[in-house]
């Protein structure tokens, strides 16, 4: 038979409060705050363009989009990315991404 110690109850906390602990300490929380900028980039680009671009990583304030043709990739990283970026922060209602990359998929 093991011995267990009695254990101190705790103080109730609220909710949301409990959590907001959990969601940070198993890194939930981070990867809730990710696909929302991988959702929100699809809805600024639009349903058509979005098929074609597709955000796949979010990493400290760098969206990857994957591009599946040339012309795709040479139109948003030369004309029409920034304009992207700037939508999608603003949906988002921060500067939560400060550069994207645009890469061919392989």
């Amino acid at each position: 038979m093991r011995y267990t110690a009695a254990r101190k109850p705790r103080e109730a906390v609220p909710i949301a409060q409990a959590l907001d602990g959990f969601l940070a300490a198993s890194g939930l929380s981070e990867r809730l705050r990710h696909s929302a900028v991988l959702r929100v980039w699809s809805e600024v680009v639009g349903a058509a363009l979005a098929r074609h671009a597709r955000a796949v990583r979010f990493a400290q304030a760098e969206l990857f989009v994957e591009v599946d043709s040339a012309a795709h990739l040479h139109e948003l990283s030369n004309f029409t990315g920034e304009q992207y970026r700037e939508l999608a922060n603003a949906r988002l209602g921060s500067q939560q991404i400060r550069r994207v990359h645009f890469q061919l998929k392989r």
